[in-house]
C-alpha cells in the first residue's frame, strides 16, 4: 500500500458518511441503543477517522459501528464484510514474515497494511465478538493480532467460523493464502 494523501475531498466525505449511514440503519442488531446522528458529529469531527474508515471501505472491509466506550467515549467500527475483506488478503502477517520468504513473496502484509490504514487487527477476543453479530468468514480467514510468545517462534495466529464455532488456528507467519486477509478495528 503505498502512502497517499489521508484527507478525503468534501464529495468523499459526504459518500462515505453515505454508505456508513445505510449501513447502520440496515444493520440495528451490531448497534443496539446508538444513535447515527452521534456517530456521523464524531466522524466530523476526526477528518483522519474518516480517511482510515475509507480506507476500510476501499479494501472491501464494510466497517460498522460495533460498540462504544462510555469510558473514552470512542464509537468502535469493525469490518463487517461477509468474508475477509478481498483487497487484504493473499497477505502474511507482518514484515519479519515477508522479508523471510526466499521465494514467491506477496505483495504486502497484514501489520503494515493495518498501520498504512490507520487501523488494528482484531484480536482473537474482538473477533468472538464480531461473531455474536452475524456469521463471518465462513469460507474466508482473517489474520488477528498474534501474542508475542507465538510470533516470537515464528507463528501467527488466525480464525474462521466454521460449524457455527469460532476456530483459531496457527500458522507460519509468512504463509498467505488466496482467502485468508485480515480485519481491523477503529476507535473513533
Amino acid at each position: 500500500m503505498t502512502e497517499r494523501n489521508k484527507e478525503l475531498s468534501q464529495e468523499q466525505c459526504e459518500e462515505l458518511l453515505r454508505t456508513l449511514k445505510a449501513r447502520f440503519e440496515k444493520n440495528m442488531n451490531r448497534h443496539k441503543g446508538l444513535e447515527w446522528a452521534k456517530v456521523q458529529a464524531k466522524l466530523e469531527a476526526t477528518t483522519e477517522k474518516l480517511w482510515s474508515l475509507n480506507e476500510m471501505e476501499v479494501t472491501g472491509g464494510e466497517p460498522d459501528v460495533v460498540s462504544h466506550d462510555n469510558k473514552t467515549g470512542e464509537y468502535i467500527f469493525y469490518d463487517c464484510s461477509v468474508e475477509s475483506p478481498k483487497g487484504r488478503r493473499s497477505v502474511c502477517y507482518d514484515r519479519e514474515a515477508l522479508e523471510s520468504r526466499k521465494n514467491h513473496k506477496p505483495e504486502n502484509n497484514a501489520i503494515d497494511m493495518a498501520t498504512a490504514m490507520g487501523i488494528e487487527l482484531l484480536t482473537e477476543e474482538e473477533y468472538r465478538e464480531l461473531q455474536k453479530l452475524g456469521n463471518f468468514d465462513m469460507k474466508s480467514s482473517s489474520w488477528v493480532q498474534t501474542p508475542a510468545n507465538i510470533r516470537k517462534l515464528g507463528g501467527a495466529i488466525f480464525c474462521d467460523y466454521r460449524y457455527e464455532t469460532v476456530f483459531v488456528y496457527h500458522n507460519g507467519a509468512e504463509s498467505y493464502y488466496a482467502a485468508r486477509g485480515f480485519r481491523g478495528s477503529l476507535r473513533v
